[in-house]
């Protein structure tokens, strides 16, 4: 394979498995040369990822942090300063619904921690790695949002929902103020992708109806979207900014 990425580093979030895993190894195997893995509690993955990273030439250096509270970012953008190394390539894709919750049965906690997963860490992580491309004058930033942001998702997923637009958003209004200096910022939206997270909040009935609602006939993997990272990431996507892809079988069209 071409090496894109030699004398770059990477950060990315949410790393142990699903589309972070995937984007991790993909950007690893294209030549990345030094890699930040992000995860909270599932070390296992974690682990396998980092043989992959590692295996495939790159450094992997790991994080460990609860990105859903206030106190887990902080500890995670302290640990990342204190690793001494600058970001070049920042993958915002740290994210979950957390929990199905229809408006009756939410709480002012369980909305605090999905937006903070979701959006208040993607935001204060950008923050923190501009200063570095800034004066590089050159950067990628690319989030993760979902095909939820344009739906509304599915009963009990509002507030994610919500969050995924909000990530949609910032990544325009972060493009415009970036651009200036170098920095592309781009995000992809993928539609229902047969990994844990559907695992953990789908039904297989929900998702039998979704392959039956999809042109394509299938669910999305992991790698399809790593691959449409990988490509915001290139300078095959240079002149592309403030874009959200949409990742999704033709599920979502207009």
């Amino acid at each position: 394979m071409e090496r894109l990425f030699d004398g770059r580093t990477a950060l990315v979030t949410g790393a142990s498995r699903g589309i972070g895993a995937a984007t991790a190894i993909t950007l690893a195997q294209r030549g990345m040369s030094r890699l930040f893995l992000h995860y909270n509690s599932y070390q296992e993955g974690l682990d396998r990822v980092v043989v992959s990273v590692r295996d495939a030439g790159s450094r992997a250096d790991v994080i460990q942090a609860d990105l859903g509270c206030e106190s887990g970012i902080e500890a995670f953008l302290k640990a990342l300063k204190a690793a001494g190394s600058s970001v070049d390539v920042l993958v915002n894709n740290a994210g979950s619904l957390v929990k199905r919750t229809k408006l009756a049965e939410s709480t002012p906690e369980l909305f605090d921690c999905v937006m903070a997963l979701n959006v208040k860490s993607a935001w204060f992580i950008a923050q923190a790695v501009a200063p570095h491309m800034i004066e590089r004058k050159s950067g990628i930033i690319v989030n993760v949002s979902s095909i939820a942001a344009r739906t509304g998702g599915g009963i009990g997923a509002a507030i994610y929902a919500a969050a995924k637009a909000a990530v949609s958003t910032i990544t325009k209004g972060l493009a415009k103020e970036l651009a200036p200096h170098g920095i592309r910022v781009n995000a992809v939206s993928p539609g229902t992708v047969d990994n844990h997270f559907h695992e953990e909040f789908s039904t297989r009935q929900m998702l039998d109806g979704v392959v039956s609602a999809t042109p394509a006939g299938t669910l999305g993997t992991n790698e399809e979207v790593a691959d449409t990272i990988l490509f915001l990431c290139s300078d095959a996507a240079r002149y592309v900014h403030g874009q959200t892809i949409e990742i999704n079988g033709g599920m979502f069209m207009v």
